[in-house]
């Protein structure tokens, strides 16, 4: 199948879980916040919720750090 994941082509092999997609692409579920179709995810629906074909998959992680005030 084919996803687009942060306005990138990618192939992926069919079944795949949102949890799937992260550990392939080396994040951990803690740290992103994920979004489908403009559709945003709970964490807990990482792990059961499956890609389809021609899914928009926007990836968002967490940056720590700043200034302190």
């Amino acid at each position: 199948m084919n996803i687009v994941v942060n306005g990138e082509q990618r192939e992926a092999a069919e079944p795949l879980t949102v949890a799937e997609l992260l550990s392939t692409l080396g994040l951990r579920s803690e740290q992103v916040a994920v979004e489908i179709n403009l559709k945003i995810l709970d964490r807990g629906d990482f792990l059961t919720w499956n890609l389809h074909d021609g899914d928009k998959v926007e990836i968002l992680s967490f940056i720590g750090g700043g200034c302190p005030t």
